[in-house]
């Protein structure tokens, strides 16, 4: 037997807000966006760049029962995990686009690691490996 995860669904406010944040600032690709008028919705899936695997199907609330779990759909825990393949170069390239860490970076035994939210306030892992340098990498404010 195989099985895969192919997508996550992550309730989000809007589409196209949650389309800027994920390709603007993340550089993740958009794989789809269809309308679907039956239900009128969209199907919108994003992909980390180079990504071959899960992609996130980003899901508009359509209830106020949905809508109260924007930003918290696990509770305040780390929700995703974005593996690169260097911590550094794209620590950097997300402080300059804005987006928010709760916690700084750190060496762990299975990699480099530090806390950022998305748009929505959504917790996220950013791991990458460690390398010799991973201790005394300089960070910017």
């Amino acid at each position: 037997m195989k099985q895969s995860l192919i997508h996550i669904a992550l309730v989000v406010r809007d589409y196209d807000e949650a389309i800027a944040f994920f390709c603007g600032k993340l550089h993740f690709s958009l794989i789809e966006d269809t309308y679907q008028p039956e239900q009128d919705k969209r199907w919108v899936l994003v992909a980390p760049p180079g990504s071959t695997g899960t992609n996130i199907l980003l899901a508009r609330a359509s209830t106020p029962e949905q809508e109260q779990f924007i930003g918290r759909q696990t509770g305040g825990r780390v929700f995703l995990f974005l593996h690169t393949d260097d911590f550094w170069r794209d620590y950097n390239d997300m402080l300059a686009a804005g987006i928010q860490f709760v916690r700084p970076p750190k060496v762990a035994p299975y990699g480099t690691v530090a806390v950022f939210e998305d748009l929505y306030g959504n917790l996220w892992d950013l791991v990458g490996p460690n390398s010799p340098q991973s201790a005394w990498q300089p960070v910017r404010p």
